[in-house]
């Protein structure tokens, strides 16, 4: 298997597996589609790794592998991480057992297709380490039992503390701040406070905030590459999976210009020759 997010990707909407499903494809890339196909999504599908494995050398497998590119089996990419506020973008390595055409892939690069592949997982986050005999407690129990050094009128004992926890935690759940419970919970306080427990259950509750609304649907945002140089390019630049120098196409010249403008440029530069002979010539 691969590092985690990476490795084979299933496109999805794919037919179910049948016999003929590579039977288009000369007998060594039917072999390793066969291969692809039986692997599970994340698996590692490097040419190092499937040289491992299969009875190919590196430069057997690099054919195959672009043979499936060009027959719409494969595709290899970047991606970035759905959900993810940051730049991060990740290699893709897509396999489909239904071969696609170059319209198709285009469509899925621009999130017209539905990605059914889950996301992948966050790295884990390092585990506080706490004194074996130190009680730890939640960020809102630690309000309410300091509550007290704010307002000395709502002191709350530690049951009280444990019984509020889950209506504190449900303000930090919508977005809040410890200053928003506080101000909340302390501002225009009745004189005297019969029962601070009470009060700090009714504000609580009466005074917690909305959920705030779902975050907008982002698109997935995908990059295919050359299946030879790695070249990003658009869609319609790769047809075949392959760029157009990889294919063999010299890139296109620019366009001349007019002849009036070749004409008027020849002749500032004249003018501005002939200027520089008679400043330069002596007096």
């Amino acid at each position: 298997m691969a590092n985690p997010g990476y490795g084979k990707r299933s496109t999805p909407g794919q037919l179910k597996p049948t016999k003929r499903d590579f039977a288009h494809l000369p007998p060594r890339e039917a072999a390793v589609a066969g291969y692809l196909d039986r692997l599970p999504d994340g698996a590692d599908i490097s040419v190092k790794t499937l040289a491992k494995v299969l009875p190919y050398g590196q430069c057997a497998l690099r054919t195959a592998l672009q043979r499936l590119v060009i027959e719409g089996h494969l595709r290899r990419g970047r991606e970035h991480l759905r959900g993810s506020d940051s730049a991060r973008w990740v290699t893709r390595t897509w396999f489909s057992r239904t071969a696609r055409d170059d319209a198709w892939w285009a469509e899925f690069t621009r999130g017209g297709v539905k990605d059914t592949s889950p996301a992948p997982p966050p790295p884990p986050e390092p585990e506080p380490r706490a004194h074996p005999q130190q009680a730890t407690h939640s960020k809102a129990f630690m309000l309410l039992a300091a509550l007290g050094r704010t307002a000395p009128a709502l002191s709350l004992s530690a049951r009280d503390c444990s019984d509020l926890e889950p209506l504190a935690a449900a303000w930090f759940e919508r977005g809040a701040t410890e200053y928003d419970v506080l101000r909340a919970l302390t501002a225009g306080l009745p004189t005297p406070v019969y029962s601070a427990a009470a009060l700090t259950r009714t504000r609580l509750t009466t005074k917690l905030p909305p959920e705030p609304p779902p975050p907008p649907a982002r698109p997935t945002l995908r990059v295919l590459e050359c299946a030879k140089c790695g070249a990003p390019g658009r869609p319609e630049a790769l047809p075949g999976g392959e760029c157009g120098p990889c294919r063999g196409e010299r890139p296109p010249r620019p366009p001349a210009l007019p002849p009036a403008t070749v004409q008027a440029r020849a002749a500032e530069a004249r003018a501005a020759a002939a200027g520089r002979r008679r400043e330069d010539s002596p007096v």
